[in-house]
């Protein structure tokens, strides 16, 4: 066993200066901590309420974009849904006037049928048929101008010849559709070829 030698009066009293140093440098190091962690800690609340503010001016701002976004975006589809049914009206307006001249043809053959076959079924088939295009042209909503004694109107009849005015047509009407004309809503697919009184 080794002995411990006995501390002399003066070592004594430094090493408790050296502990008494120690501690109060501890102390000192905390209370640098704590004074540097309250600074630093209103420091904080200053640059998080000013960073709050900006952060909510920001999400103002992104909301609002995306409002503007979605309301353009809205209006982009109604005008590309309008386009769309522009088109398919365009479309079907130009089958159908495509279609126009056999249904004329058919329309003629069916008023010219001899008598001696007025009550063929092969007759009747084909007024059958005729009467499904007329109704196929009803829920087109195409109507048709045939306008005999109506005034001229430029647009929607095309003149091919004048008559005299009579009591049934006066000056500026129509006295004879020769075509019947069609129409598709408010759009003229084809004018009605007429004569018109003097």
């Amino acid at each position: 066993m080794s002995q411990e030698t006995p501390m002399t009066e003066d070592e004594k009293q430094r090493a408790d200066g050296e502990q008494a140093n120690a501690a109060g440098d501890n102390a000192a190091a905390t209370s640098s901590t704590n004074g540097a962690e309250s600074a630093q800690a209103e420091k904080q609340e200053t640059v998080t309420v000013t960073e709050f503010q900006a952060a909510q001016a920001k999400a103002q701002e992104y909301l609002d974009g995306w409002q503007r976004a979605r309301a353009e975006f809205a209006n982009y589809k109604k005008r590309v849904e309008r386009e769309m049914k522009d088109n398919q009206y365009l479309a079907a307006g130009d089958t159908i006037k495509a279609l126009l001249p056999a249904l004329d043809d058919f329309e003629r053959a069916m008023a010219h049928i001899p008598a001696d076959l007025a009550g063929n079924p092969w007759v009747n088939g084909m007024s059958m048929v005729q009467k499904k295009f007329n109704r196929f042209l009803d829920e087109a909503n195409v109507t048709i101008i045939d306008p005999t004694g109506q005034p001229f109107d430029p647009g929607q009849h095309e003149a091919i010849g004048t008559d005299e005015p009579t009591d049934a047509a006066p000056s500026g009407h129509v006295t004879i559709t020769m075509q019947r004309g069609y129409m598709l809503g408010e759009r003229v697919l084809r004018p009605a070829l007429v004569r018109v009184a003097q």
